[in-house]
């Protein structure tokens, strides 16, 4: 497996993944921080239901970390939404393997 090159992480996120909803919203796991790469860049993504979303920021992470859509994600003082959360693996080929996570 190929990793995108540690040098390349240069930020922190702390990501609250989502675990369910309770009677006053969503419900968080426990932070953990994670080394990442954030790209400030606005897209058209599309969210779980199919719908587009504006995402503000792009976030790449290690592989194995886990932050599905609806977690919470807080990168260079900003707390944002997961959008949706893509394993880029490419199964044993020589590929940057990572984590790619769209927040809004």
């Amino acid at each position: 497996m190929t990793a995108i090159p540690d040098f390349m992480f240069r930020h922190e996120a702390v990501v609250e993944p989502l675990t369910g909803e309770g009677a006053y919203g969503p419900v968080y796991g426990p932070p953990e921080t994670h080394s990442c790469l954030a790209d400030d860049k606005r897209q058209l993504v599309r969210d779980a239901s199919g719908s587009e979303v504006v995402s503000d920021t792009t976030v790449y992470f290690r592989p194995g970390v886990v932050c599905p859509p609806g977690s919470r994600v807080t990168v260079n003082g900003r707390a944002s939404t997961a959008i949706t959360s893509l394993t880029r693996d490419g199964g044993g080929l020589p590929t940057p393997d990572h984590v790619e996570v769209a927040l809004k």
